[in-house]
């Protein structure tokens, strides 16, 4: 078992890591009596909530749980209420922890159920995809979608726990993974060179989903964004390059509507609208952008727009960005593999060829 400690100024928890981890006792800090409300989803709850719930009961917890629709259009304020209705209906104080057992929208939900129930229970984070266990689960970032917007409705809450079982991948379909590998990649172009590089010589044995691989990966990734959430927790400063690719990405979820496709499938294709930016700019090289749009395809991930988009689609939607500051746009850019800087008020002529560079043709 490998463990990757989020040190945050005020408190720090546990990222664990490993085979087989979420159906040994020892893992969770619950006691005899304690109560948990266990948060997922029909389609994970089939494979692991009678595993995790046998587990917890082992240790003496009082356990209950609520499904939510399974989706990212179901990551609504619908959704969250679902879970508050469980929590009052089971007569669940202050001491109750919720444990998020899930991807991305189970975590973000549940993470923001955690956040407002009472003003705040504990959370335990149980990632079951490759995207929430390297990005989503790790941070405190929680939130639901609101039709103008993704993420627009949330709050930022940390968990006391991170356990990521590499065993759930195995029932993940193929294209969740190769979803989560576009989350992976991001890391490396824009932090990490070293790990750019390993990930262009082990991307078949992460599709492959080989368990020592994928460890130290999914180590890797956390690593990296633990420390920059320990520098920057609220997103003032350095947590924004985590977002490389998410502003072009987000647009195409919102235009697409929220699941047509998949998150690390819309930031793939972001990444590379960044990348074209980033070297009509002056600051990638045409090689660069080969080789991101190489390991992208590798992972069988897109590389271009939807074909149902044209790049004026884009605009109105970025400029509905969180990071939009004072009317002006905001975007993640790279000033080589492994660089990641902040661009303020870029020319919107140069956004849109950056996009036009990434549309299909026929």
């Amino acid at each position: 078992m490998l463990c990757v400690n989020v040190e945050l100024q005020e408190r720090r928890y546990p990222i664990l890591i490993g085979s087989g981890l979420l159906q040994e006792e020892k893992n969770y800090p619950i006691n005899k009596g304690e109560r948990v409300m266990i948060v997922s989803n029909p389609t994970i709850a089939q494979f692991y909530l009678d595993t995790l719930t046998t587990t917890l009961e082992k240790r003496g917890a009082v356990v209950e749980s609520v499904l939510i629709p399974d989706g990212e259009k179901y990551k609504t304020l619908e959704s969250l209420n679902l879970i508050f209705t469980a929590l009052l209906k089971g007569n669940h104080g202050r001491d109750t922890t919720i444990i998020a057992l899930g991807g991305g929208v189970i975590g973000d939900v549940a993470g923001f159920a955690a956040a407002s129930y009472q003003r705040g229970v504990r959370l335990i984070q149980i990632p079951t995809t490759l995207l929430s266990q390297v990005d989503s689960s790790v941070g405190g970032k929680t939130a639901v979608n609101h039709e103008l917007g993704k993420n627009m409705i949330g709050a930022f809450y940390q968990p006391s726990l991170v356990l990521i079982d590499t065993l759930t991948l195995n029932t993940l379909p193929k294209r969740e993974v190769n979803a989560g590998l576009a989350e992976v990649i991001k890391y490396g172009a824009i932090l990490d060179y070293e790990f750019f590089v390993w990930l262009e010589k082990h991307i078949d044995d992460l599709v492959a989903l080989k368990q020592d691989a994928l460890q130290y990966c999914i180590a890797r990734c956390c690593q990296i964004k633990a420390d920059v959430v320990a520098r920057d927790e609220r997103e003032k400063g350095d947590r924004a390059l985590l977002n490389l690719g998410h502003t072009f990405g987000h647009a195409i979820e919102t235009h697409l509507g929220y699941g047509n496709w998949l998150h690390g499938e819309a930031i793939s294709t972001g990444m590379m609208m960044a990348a074209a930016l980033s070297e009509a700019l002056g600051h990638l090289s045409i090689s660069d952008v080969s080789r991101l749009e190489k390991l992208l395809a590798r992972a069988n991930l897109p590389t271009v727009s939807p074909d149902t988009m044209q790049p004026e689609d884009y605009l109105p939607h970025m400029m509905r960005d969180k990071k939009v500051l004072a009317g002006k746009l905001r975007l993640v850019l790279l000033k080589s593999l492994g660089q990641a800087y902040v661009a303020t008020d870029t020319d919107h002529r140069l956004v849109l060829n950056a996009i036009r560079r990434c549309t299909q043709t026929d």
